[in-house]
């Protein structure tokens, strides 16, 4: 234990000396906190709409009003053409033409029938499909209430009412649901990053020979180089909650004991994984380009912008093996649900198994010369 404190006192002595890097490690997450939920935002707006309207009725001129009324769509042009606003979608001034066909409201009135033509630019898959699914939405409303008001009384079919009831987001704000979300990557980058980045230093500037001939053993070197960085990662953490409650006044639902608790076993097997890509590399370059490899992964893989469920059953297994993708889960359901550790106590189990792993892995592979 006496080793170990000489170690601690060592490394807090180079942090205090690196005052550049402690200031980017605190100012850089909180500007990435601050800008990227007003970026990286699920919901698609000013969706680029042209209307060719055949019809000029005043059914017509209130379907647009109600599509245009919505918030999603912004009306960017009329036309007279199909072909004339197709070439508005050629050269990417709009995202979705709408063609109503002549007599619109006469067919609709007495074969309580008609068809519109909708055409999508689909270069942006995801923008697509939400573009296609919120004008269809809008048309169905519609729908329902011009056959209410046009058709008799004994010729009205059932209408089907849904009213949706959003439990655990009631106003379905996006940041209550990305800010966890980034708040983990953020702490993944530094703990990870850092973590590596340490002992290769080490090794760069010829500090680990000289440990290596002193009698201190192994397992408490890296420990002593693993707590420094599981303080700061943790204060880095609350840091960034404190961000996420001035800016977007997101207040955790559950326990805050409970998500430190979390945020210790994920930081066991993140730090655990940094410390085994520094065991395979000998420069500060080498484990860089490793890390960001890996990033990569984790990020793209972890569930932060993407559902874990509509991936194939194979990359379903992968994202298991993530301590990232189960840390998200369980600050999500903390932050949003209120769950305690009963509730997230599988994903406790996950992360404290692939850190077992991470950390044993490393410790047997670091190679301490004497």
């Amino acid at each position: 234990m006496r080793s170990l404190f000489f170690i601690l006192e060592k490394e807090f002595r180079q942090m205090r000396r690196r005052k550049g890097l402690i200031r980017t490690l605190f100012i850089a997450p909180i500007i990435q906190l601050i800008l990227m939920p007003l970026a990286a935002n699920y919901s698609v707006k000013n969706i680029s709409l042209v209307v060719v309207d055949h019809d000029h009725s005043s059914t017509s001129r209130e379907m647009v009003a109600k599509i245009t009324s919505s918030g999603h769509f912004n009306l960017y042009a009329t036309s007279e053409s199909n072909k004339e606003a197709l070439s508005y979608v050629e050269h990417d001034k709009a995202d979705l033409v709408l063609e109503i066909p002549p007599h619109f409201e006469r067919n609709l009135v007495r074969e309580n029938s008609e068809k519109l033509s909708v055409e999508i630019n689909a270069i942006e898959g995801v923008k697509a499909g939400l573009a296609g699914a919120y004008l269809s939405q809008i048309l169905l409303d519609y729908n329902a209430d011009i056959r209410e008001r046009f058709l008799p009384p004994t010729h009205q079919a059932f209408v089907f009412r849904i009213i949706p009831i959003h439990w655990y987001n009631v106003f379905l704000n996006y940041y209550l649901y990305i800010i966890p979300g980034i708040l983990v990557n953020l702490v993944t980058g530094i703990g990870l990053m850092q973590t590596a980045f340490n002992l290769v230093n080490e090794k760069e500037i010829g500090t680990i020979e000289q440990i290596n001939v002193t009698p201190v053993k192994k397992f408490w070197f890296i420990l002593g180089k693993l707590l420094p960085f599981y303080i700061l990662s943790a204060i880095i953490f609350s840091v960034g909650l404190l961000v996420g409650f001035v800016f977007y006044g997101m207040v955790p639902v559950g326990s805050i004991a409970t998500m430190y608790i979390a945020l210790l076993d994920f930081l066991f097997a993140l730090v655990g994984f940094g410390l085994l890509l520094s065991t395979y590399a000998e420069s500060q370059q080498q484990v860089m380009s490793l890390a960001f490899f890996f990033m990569n992964i984790l990020n793209m893989m972890s569930g932060l912008f993407t559902n874990l469920d509509s991936m194939p059953a194979w990359a379903q297994f992968i994202t298991n093996c993530f301590p990232l993708s189960h840390f998200i889960k369980a600050m999500r359901m903390i932050c949003l649900k209120g769950s305690g550790l009963a509730d997230i106590t599988p994903h406790l189990l996950y992360m404290f198994a692939i850190g077992l792993v991470f950390n044993t892995w490393a410790v047997l592979n670091y190679k301490k010369r004497s």
